[in-house]
């Protein structure tokens, strides 16, 4: 088959469609991955089925992994990187809606890494003033797991989680496992002392160079808030974030770390730029020269 995206490192990856929830049995739902037009349907048994909406005879590769469905233009991994937290029993994991986002998928996660951005965009939930430092982290480029983890990362936030109940520094750590999928955790309230925490995950569908579904979704210790007020809070949150990054210039994330002026609190993009450069990633970048 003839595809537009021509880059193997991200045709070779798996790629989120849709969460299990949003896919109605029995109807032919259509989305774009890598600017390609792509088909999938589920049956009231359960069968699952992805195609190229040009050629229907040409099945494509999928996975069920933490609620999404998953598929591939290329030849996929065996298999996903894993999320351990969502097999603990005592946990909600919602999904928490899909939005389209006119910015490359790079963009998007480079906000999601971004804790400077809190106090200003977040106010009231996130961060506010004067609580705005950004303290010193420690970021790790793993070469055997093939991800990126940014550590003792400490925040002052209002409204940490739906279950809070009143400002806390709140602890993170951000993890790249994907090159366009982000997770975050941090500390769940009532939860600090045994080390758990909850999960934010944000797996995105590159339909284009600048064109991106953002799937999220939550993995929280909490049983007792509803999934719609979990789903609701993380929406609001997206909600503010969109208005920022489709006002991102240029839209493709430049991966030559000097192009756009780093600061201090800037060190888990610019691994993450660096570790595309060296997969040798080209779709929705700049390349570094």
């Amino acid at each position: 088959m003839k595809l537009t995206c021509d880059d193997p490192v991200i045709l070779n990856q798996w790629h989120p469609l849709s969460s299990f929830d949003e896919i109605a049995v029995g109807a032919t739902h259509h989305t774009v991955l890598l600017e390609q037009p792509v088909s999938y349907q589920m049956t009231s048994a359960g069968d699952v089925s992805v195609w190229l909406r040009d050629d229907i005879s040409c099945a494509l590769p999928l996975k069920r992994a933490y609620g999404f469905l998953w598929t591939c233009l290329g030849t996929p991994p065996d298999d996903i990187f894993p999320i351990f937290e969502l097999d603990e029993p005592d946990r909600q994991n919602v999904a928490t809606g899909v939005f389209g986002v006119n910015v490359s998928f790079g963009r998007a996660i480079e906000n999601f890494l971004d804790m400077g951005h809190f106090p200003f965009v977040h106010t009231g939930i996130l961060g506010e003033e004067p609580h705005t430092e950004v303290k010193e982290y420690d970021v790790e480029v793993s070469e055997s797991r093939d991800e990126i983890m940014a550590t003792r990362c400490r925040f002052y936030q209002p409204q940490a989680s739906l279950a809070s109940e009143a400002g806390a520094d709140v602890d993170y750590v951000f993890r790249v496992p994907h090159i366009n999928c982000a997770l975050l955790y941090k500390s769940s309230p009532g939860y600090e002392a045994e080390g758990r925490m909850d999960v934010i995950y944000m797996f995105l569908q590159p339909m284009g160079p600048e064109w991106t579904r953002a799937h999220t979704g939550m993995c929280v210790i909490d049983m007792d808030s509803s999934y719609q007020g979990i789903r609701y809070f993380q929406q609001v949150i997206f909600g503010q974030d969109k208005s920022i990054l489709e006002n991102q210039q240029p839209k493709r994330l430049p991966l030559d770390t000097r192009a756009e002026t780093p600061i201090r609190a800037d060190k888990s993009a610019i691994a993450y730029r660096r570790w595309l450069t060296t997969k040798g990633l080209t779709y929705g970048v700049i390349p570094a020269l």
